[in-house]
Order: C-alpha cells, then structure tokens, then sequence
C-alpha cells in the first residue's frame, strides 16, 4: 500500500512539472505565430510588417499628405509670340522714317512659368490668372512627365483665378478640403514650381485668415502662410496635413522677389465657386446693385454722429441701377444683406457678389439715425475683361 502511494505522489510530481514547463513556453509560441501570419498575407488582407524597413513615415512627417496631393499638381509653362513689326522696319533705307519707337517696340517671344491644380479627371486645372493671361500657347507637364496642349476655359481677373482644360487618361484630382475649419496655426505645405527648379513642396503654418484689403485683387479673403511661396508656384496647392486643398498659392509680400515667409492663398471655397461657374457659364456670375462704398472711419463717424464703426457708407449710387430703383440714397450706410450683417466694404462687396442676379433682397440701411428696409431685384455684375 505504501508501495502504490509514493508511485502516485511521483506520478503527479512529474505531471506537474510538464504542466509548468508548458506553461511557460506557450506565450512565446503564441507571440510567435500571428508574426507568421501577418507576414504572409490572405488575399483579404495584406501581409503587415512588424519591423520597419524605412518604409513607415516617421513621427513628424508629413509624406503621406505631400504624396497624395503632388500627382495632382502641375507645371504650366505659357509663351507669348512676337509683336509683328512693319515689314519695312528692317530695310536701312526705311529705318529712318520708323525711327527708335519702332526699333524699341520689337519683341522677342516671352515665356514664363507657373503651377496649377488638376481638380477633375475630366481634365480641369485651376491657375491663377496672371499665369495664363494672354498666353498664346499652353503647355502643362504633369509630375509623371506626361506634357499636354491646355486651352482656357474662363478667367476671373476679380479674383486672379483662371480655368484651363487638358486631354490626358488617367489624371489624378486632388481632394478639396473645407478652409472653413481652418486655423491659425494649422500645419500647411506649399507645392509648386518655384523657379522652374521642378515641383517642390515646403512646409509652414496658417499664419492668417481672412486677409483683405491688400488691393491685390478685388475680392479678397486670403489665407496667409509662412509656407516658402516663390516666383513660380504661382497656381500650386497649398493643403492641409492630410493632403487636401485649402487653398489656390496666389501671391506673396516681399521687396526683393523671394519668400519672406509672408504668402497668400486664395480659399478653396472661393475657387470652387468660380470653377463651378466658368464651367457652366464661361465666366463667373455675380450680384451687383449699382453702389460705390466707403469705409467707415473716426472722423466720418464723428461727421454724421454715429454711435457705430461697423457697415459700409454708400458713396455713390448708380442712376437707374438696383439700388436707385430700390430708394438707396448716397450717405446711407448699409448695415445688412439678407440678414447678414455688414462689417466693411469688402464684407458688402463679398455679400452682394453672392446674391442671385434676378433674385430679391432685402437691405437695412441706416439713414439719418433711423433704420429702414429696402427690397431691391439683384442686377448681374458687369465681367471683368483683362487687359
């Protein structure tokens, strides 16, 4: 009986001591497996790396937004052919009666460069439009090396934005993004073609939003970046961390001709409107009621015994135009539009721009210190040729 005893106690010793070596092997087998698996792959799901080979952006870096927008920006480069000159003009005999004026008009052909967004696979770029204003010829090369003859679509000088249009398979459009969210201090990166060096991405923040008053163009509402912006990127992207567009690079405020880290980019709002509208129509469509504005300042408030900073003061108003026929008389300060209040004259300007030519709207106006509501029928705003 003793005998069968100690045999029982050893073989429940033995068992457990496999017990607790098993135990203690199995984690590091089951940590080792699924490394297998992933490493391998399904056709339903990729194989996944555990250890990075360089390939895994870092912290920090921005490569997956730079990557995804950079296929969908391009280089325009634009000529301008010569003047032609009197077919007289070279003959010695004839010189004379041509004189200097002649010899100084003689033009060489001109050609300059610039940047564009591709924003539909249908082939439509969004520009500036000092890049491609009294182009001859326009020739867009893509970052994959493809080169494509465009044509002009429309242009808005008011707004220094232009539409071209290429024949290529295959284009890649960059996603729109909402500016609306933006913010001061957002992270932005600049793409372009800064000096004909090749496409070129730099990074900055949101330094500004809402810049006007820069008598740049003549509706304005810039987005302002230290994002390095120079000749050339004219056109480009400028787009958040994920790689959207926020914005059309425009301008930039410098003396010598290179980025001082104070750029400008046109919302992608803005250039949405106008590129939807020269598509339908060829050139953009606006609201106009016939008025010349002014700011309100110190002495003209203390002038007319106002208790207000904000609205705009009508100036002028055009004969016969929608606000005349409406009752709206110089020396009013407008103080709404359909509700909306006015707080400046690029405020006023950016609000009747937005209302419907043919529509109705309704105006508060401030006229010697009594408000009154005026209804007019919103007039089409004259197109602005270039010059």
């Amino acid at each position: 009986m003793r005998r069968l005893w100690l045999l029982f106690a050893q073989t429940v010793t033995i068992v457990l001591a496999l017990y607790f070596v098993y135990s203690a092997l199995r984690p590091a087998r089951e940590a080792r497996a699924p490394e297998r698996a992933q490493q391998l792959g399904t056709t339903t799901r990729p194989a996944v790396l555990l250890e990075s080979t360089g390939g895994a952006p870092q912290a920090g870096s921005y490569r997956a937004a730079a990557g995804r927008a950079m296929p969908a920006v391009v280089n325009i480069l634009t000529s301008k052919t010569p003047r032609r000159q009197h077919p007289l003009s070279r003959d010695p005999f004839f010189k004379r009666f041509f004189g200097e004026r002649e010899r100084e008009g003689e033009e060489e052909e001109q050609n300059s460069l610039g940047s564009g967004v591709i924003v539909s696979q249908e082939g439509y770029i969004l520009t500036n439009n000092h890049v491609v204003d009294a182009a001859d010829e326009i020739e867009v090369v893509l970052a994959d090396g493809r080169k494509a003859a465009a044509s002009i679509v429309g242009t808005d000088p008011e707004t220094d934005l232009a539409v071209i249009k290429i024949n290529l398979d295959k284009l890649p459009a960059i996603v729109l993004g909402h500016d609306e969210q933006a913010r001061v201090g957002d992270v932005v990166l600049a793409i372009g073609n800064p000096f004909g060096v090749g496409q070129t991405v730099t990074m900055g923040i949101i330094s500004a939003l809402g810049r006007n008053n820069l008598h740049i163009n003549h509706f304005e509402n810039f987005i302002q970046t230290d994002a390095a912006i120079n000749f050339g990127n004219s056109g480009g992207a400028l787009i958040d961390t994920n790689g959207n567009l926020l914005g059309i690079n425009s301008a930039i405020y410098s003396q010598s001709g290179g980025s001082v880290g104070i750029g400008f980019a046109i919302p992608v709002t803005t250039a949405k409107s106008v590129l939807e509208s020269i598509i339908r129509s060829g050139h953009v469509v606006r609201g106009w009621i016939g008025v010349e504005s002014q700011e309100i300042t110190p002495e003209l408030a203390q002038s007319f015994g106002l208790q207000r900073d904000s609205g705009a003061i009508i100036a002028g108003v055009v004969r016969n135009g929608p606000a005349d026929r409406a009752g709206m008389r110089p020396g009013d300060i407008l103080l709404s539009v359909d509700g909306k209040p006015v707080k400046d004259t690029n405020e006023m300007l950016n609000l009747i721009a937005q209302l419907q030519p043919g529509g109705q709207s309704r105006m508060r106006v401030l006229r010697k210190s009594r408000e009154t509501e005026l209804e007019l029928t919103v007039g089409k705003r004259p197109v602005t040729k270039t010059k």
